[in-house]
């Protein structure tokens, strides 16, 4: 509903001169720009020490300067490359995602006309000034807060900042907000507020705060400091033990080095960096930007979904769902604005008769109408959709005439000319248009607010049928839908004035839209639930709208209201436990804030989604905030961790996908990496007692950590997602990164890779072959053996190169055996058939071990 278009030049409207230049440059060096004080850029630098300062980079750089201690320049080298490559990869990912999100910024800057020394200019929004007069006309954004002094006809959308997706009709005297979008109509403004001290700038100052360490993050963090006290500890334990055995302190202490080396599993910051950038690489072809990388692994714990309504679960355009007339009813079917879809009667194709009263109704409302449909221009991208002009509730009603059959739009006006109307208002809540019909009669029609309408000073109908048409309105409206209610007569002669127009009117019947769902709305939510993951709906719009559409993605019963709770609700502390409620309606952004507070003390992950500038501070205090990169405000997309390109929902689901495959190999590497590092060690320990008296030289040692946790560890990092991935609930927030059994798999696994590699190197010794080759060679096969064995699907064609990274190792572990050069460096020995059949035992058995230990830790992994 909304008045007339308005005709002419945008200072069409009187107004008062505005300011003066001089006046306005010298207020924009007193007050700053009319800006939202934009994050200082993180220098280069600054990024590289924060990726420094991971605790296992740390023990990494540790072990880094203890290789250069003992002159392992090689494997030093190699500590320093995965140093370098994880630095590199996880800053390059941030700068590009920055990038990436100033350019969706730079093509959303907006622009103002204001007046200067009497006369109407257009310049960037950034320098508006407190005091200046704003013209603003349909499709304008506000660029500040400003005092409305003169208004025709004027709707504004304020979802950005309230979430309330119907249209706001302005009077002269009210308040517009920075960031408000003009639908349509005119006004004269005068600005009040700028800057940091608008609505948006006081909500963006809401997003100041350092961010917090990502779940990942926390438990990698805790596994290094655990790491570095058990290594140092079992390293000084085999120092010890070596000395009173009497062995050489030089080569005790180079030993011990070597074994602290390759304890650390120095892979691990490589394995989690290409997991996380393989992970945003196939988001971003998911159309999910990652603005940082840890933020893949998050989205595969979360465990709370708070997301809004218009335009996330929503498609954030009007739509006419049902018309109730008073002889029949109808149900509409389409998406958008698109001008094509179903009408059904009874869930059957309605004859020309059932639909004649329909298109009576629809008719009258595409008359007394002043919106119209913009046809797709762009194919293939966001200009593909039918759009709206002018009020969005009009075009749904000129979309639905168009589905009803009625004619043409531009032929209604050519052959029913307007020749009088009394323009729609807060007051009235209502609109009436008199028209000229081909046969010289005047025809009459009106909509509005069934209180405004279905009253008989307005209609000439009985009293019963008006008292039905109100409860049949109530209904309507408790279900969430927008109603309208429309009405026509035609005299012979045209009425005096609009007064008279709007009396003696016949019921034609009622409209209800409203903004629906959008087709994966309520799949996307199942998906999350069997995944584990608690959805939960925040929105400004009204309680009953907010029910309904969370009713119809099944969200909640759809009888029970009392699962709705209002932002006056948490106001007044109504609510003790605000992780108990799935809907909340009418909040605000510090109620937001504090609705993802309560589930985070309660040790949920949680990611928030939104578009406007109401949802920034909710984003940034959430674990991860996911922002719309189509239709989202800057201040959302700054705030956000991951920007959703397609503003789907259903791309978080894929992202969360993706977040735990994250996870799993990080896990999988972990498992594996540390299995190893153990069972080196125990070697070491245990091979004197069994009569090995020096298992492994530092050199074959540290050859076998480059092996196992080169190319092959990082290999792992790119590994698929488990089947089960997305039919598991997500881990506990308090849950160890080797928990859920991964810690038992590890032991047991150090543990059957030690003793067949001990027994390997013994019944060598026995049989007279070169055992400490023999041993070297075995501990390396089982380790691969083991690489195998945890994939997920073992003979899966996705990631061949962990396959061909263990056939590369194996290829090098041979060479170690016989090159020359490296026989000489590494102290090894040929083998013969017989050591090579012990070595391949003990890789098979690593196999078999892991793929039965996976399968009997499956409901834990």
């Amino acid at each position: 509903m909304s008045g007339p278009p308005v005709q002419g030049e945008r200072t069409a409207i009187s107004a008062p001169p505005g300011l003066t230049t001089a006046e306005a440059d010298r207020r924009l060096a007193q007050q700053g720009r009319n800006e939202v004080a934009p994050a200082e850029p993180v220098p280069v630098y600054a990024r590289v020490l924060a990726q420094l300062r991971d605790p296992l980079i740390m023990v990494l750089l540790g072990a880094g300067l203890l290789t250069v201690a003992i002159g392992d320049y090689p494997d030093a080298v190699v500590i320093g490359l995965v140093i370098v490559f994880n630095t590199t990869v996880g800053v390059a990912q941030e700068v590009r995602a920055d990038h990436a999100v100033a350019a969706l910024s730079a093509m959303s800057a907006p622009g103002a006309r204001v007046l200067r020394d009497g006369a109407a200019r257009d310049l960037p929004s950034t320098l508006v000034v407190r005091g200046d007069v704003l013209l603003l006309a349909e499709g304008d954004i506000v660029a500040a807060d400003a005092q409305l002094m003169q208004a025709a006809a004027l709707l504004v959308d304020e979802s950005m900042l309230t979430g309330e997706s119907v249209p706001v009709d302005k009077a002269p005297d009210s308040r517009l907000s920075a960031g408000t979008v003009v639908v349509r109509g005119r006004g004269v403004a005068t600005v009040t507020a700028t800057g940091t001290a608008s609505a948006l700038g006081r909500i963006a100052s809401l997003l100041e705060g350092d961010r917090q360490a990502t779940p990942l993050q926390r438990r990698l963090a805790s596994l290094g400091r655990i790491l570095a006290a058990v290594i140092l500890a079992l390293c000084v334990l085999f120092f010890a033990l070596g000395l009173l055995r009497g062995l050489p302190l030089s080569t005790m202490a180079v030993t011990a080095i070597s074994l602290a080396v390759a304890a650390v599993p120095e892979s691990l910051p490589a394995v989690v960096t290409l997991a996380l950038a393989l992970g945003a690489r196939r988001m971003a072809a998911r159309h999910a930007l990652v603005r940082r990388l840890p933020a893949v692994e998050t989205l595969g714990s979360v465990s709370v979904l708070a997301t809004d309504k218009t335009g996330t679960l929503t498609e954030g355009r009007m739509v006419v769902q049902h018309v109730w007339t008073p002889s029949t009813e109808a149900d509409f079917f389409g998406v958008g604005y698109e001008p094509h879809g179903d009408v059904r009667i009874d869930g059957h194709p309605p004859t020309a008769d059932e639909l004649a009263p329909i298109r009576e109704l629809l008719t009258a409302a595409a008359l007394c109408n002043d919106a119209s449909l913009s046809p797709p221009s762009s194919p293939g991208t966001d200009g593909d959709q039918w759009r709206a002009v002018g009020d969005p509730m009009e075009a749904a009603l000129l979309a639905a005439a168009a589905k009803a059959g009625c004619a043409d739009q531009a032929d209604l006006r050519r052959t029913h000319p307007r020749t009088q109307e009394a323009p729609f208002d807060s007051l009235r809540k209502r609109m009436a248009t008199v028209h000229r019909t081909p046969a010289g009669t005047a025809l009459t029609c009106l909509k509005g607010a069934p209180e405004a309408v279905l009253d008989s000073a307005v209609l000439a109908d009985r009293t019963d049928l008006l008292l039905g048409a109100r409860q049949q309105a109530a209904l309507l409206a408790g279900r969430g839908y927008r109603v309208l209610a429309v009405a026509a007569t035609e005299r012979s002669q045209e009425p005096e004035s609009t007064a008279v127009a709007e009396t003696g009117l016949r019921l034609l019947g009622l409209v209800a839209m409203s903004d629906p769902p959008k087709a994966r709305a309520a799949s996307t939510l199942a998906a999350c639930r069997e995944a584990g993951i608690t959805p939960v709906l925040i929105t400004g719009d009204h309680p009953a709208t907010a029910h309904a559409i969370a009713a119809r993605v099944g969200l909640v019963g759809k009888d029970d209201t009392t699962e709705v709770v209002s932002g006056p609700d948490l106001s007044a502390g109504r609510v003790e436990d605000l992780t108990t409620v799935r809907v909340f309606a009418r909040t605000d952004p510090e109620q937001k804030l504090d609705i993802v507070a309560a589930w985070r003390a309660r040790g949920a992950v949680t990611a928030m989604t939104g578009d406007g500038v109401n949802d920034g501070p909710a984003l940034r205090q959430a674990d991860i905030g996911v922002a719309m990169g189509a239709r989202g405000t800057e201040v959302a997309r700054q705030a956000a961790d991951l920007v959703l390109t397609d503003d789907e929902l259903s791309t978080v689901v894929s992202a969360v996908e993706e977040g735990r495959r994250v996870y799993d190999n990080i896990r999988r590497f972990l498992v594996y990496g540390l299995a190893g590092g153990t069972a080196e060690i125990l070697v070491m320990l245990i091979g004197p007692l069994v009569g090995l008296p020096l298992p492994l030289r530092a050199g074959q040692i540290l050859w076998i950590n480059l092996l196992t946790h080169g190319l092959t560890g990082v290999a792992m990092g790119a590994e698929p997602a488990a089947p089960e991935a997305m039919h598991r609930p997500p881990r506990p927030p308090g849950q160890h990164i080797l928990g859920a059994g991964a810690w038992q798999r590890l032991v047991l696994l150090a543990v059957i890779v030690t003793v067949t590699s001990l027994g390997a190197g013994a019944a060598a010794r026995i049989w007279g072959l070169p055992w400490q080759s023999v041993l070297f060679l075995a501990l390396l096969g089982a380790q691969l053996g083991i690489a195998l064995g945890l994939r997920a699907m073992v003979f899966t064609r996705q990631n061949l190169f962990l396959p061909a990274s263990v056939i590369a190792a194996a290829l090098l572990a041979a060479a170690a055996l016989y090159t020359p050069l490296l026989q000489s460096i590494l102290e090894t020995e040929p083998l013969g058939w017989s050591g090579i059949a012990l070595a391949m035992v003990s890789a098979v058995i690593g196999f078999v071990a892991a793929r039965c230990l996976r399968s009997a830790f499956r409901r834990k992994a």
